[in-house]
């Protein structure tokens, strides 16, 4: 498929995906921009769900960057060890909490070079934090993302994330990336799953879609 025609098709995804999931968005809680920085290092390898719940004991013991930056790493340990890979996630966020307490005044830096300088931070959270945070344009490739534009034909069989966002910085508006994405954790979770054969008989894109499966 040319590029074009690949623009063509990413624009008319956007769309239909605008109308099936209008209100789609990150499903992790957080009211600062430093505690969705602490749940999507949480998150690697765990669900949401589990994250939002875990971080509640920790932000009632450790209510600021400072408090955070301050604790001891076994007792965060302590806590996040229902989100598996206790150790190296506590270890990652005292020391990013630290640096932010120290670097930036308690404050994430809204530079996406910044955020990737920060421990545990990949191109996958620094994007995140750069679309949800500061509204700014950014691309997510987490599974879900990778999953269905492999399949709806607009990458071609590549499975590397930073390639991935690569290819879709080329014909995803950049104003549209972030929300584009959120969209696509809606659809790979309801209809176009992993685990399961997809749902395609109810996919609102099943006429478009290249059904690479």
């Amino acid at each position: 498929m040319t590029a074009k025609a690949k623009k063509a098709l990413a624009l008319e995804i956007i769309e239909r995906l605008k109308k099936e999931y209008p209100d789609a968005d990150c499903t992790l809680d957080y009211n600062q921009a430093w505690k969705l920085l602490v749940s999507v290092r949480l998150a690697a390898q765990c669900t949401d769900a589990r994250v939002n719940v875990v971080v509640q004991g920790l932000y009632e013991k450790y209510p600021s960057v400072a408090a955070l930056a301050a604790a001891d790493v076994d007792d965060i340990e302590a806590i996040v060890k229902p989100c598996g890979l206790g150790h190296s996630k506590a270890r990652d966020i005292s020391a990013c909490m630290k640096i932010l307490n120290d670097k930036y005044d308690g404050n994430v830096p809204d530079d996406f070079d910044k955020l990737l300088e920060l421990p545990g931070v990949g191109r996958k959270s620094a994007n995140l934090i750069m679309g949800d945070v500061f509204k700014k344009p950014a691309i997510v490739t987490d599974t879900h993302c990778i999953r269905l534009v492999n399949r709806m034909g607009l990458v071609d069989n590549i499975k590397e994330p930073k390639k991935v966002e690569m290819e879709l910085w080329k014909i995803i508006p950049p104003e549209e990336g972030s929300d584009f994405c959120h969209r696509l954790v809606c659809h790979g979770r309801e209809v176009c799953t992993a685990r399961t054969k997809p749902y395609c008989s109810r996919c609102c894109l099943s006429d478009i879609c290249k059904k690479n499966i």
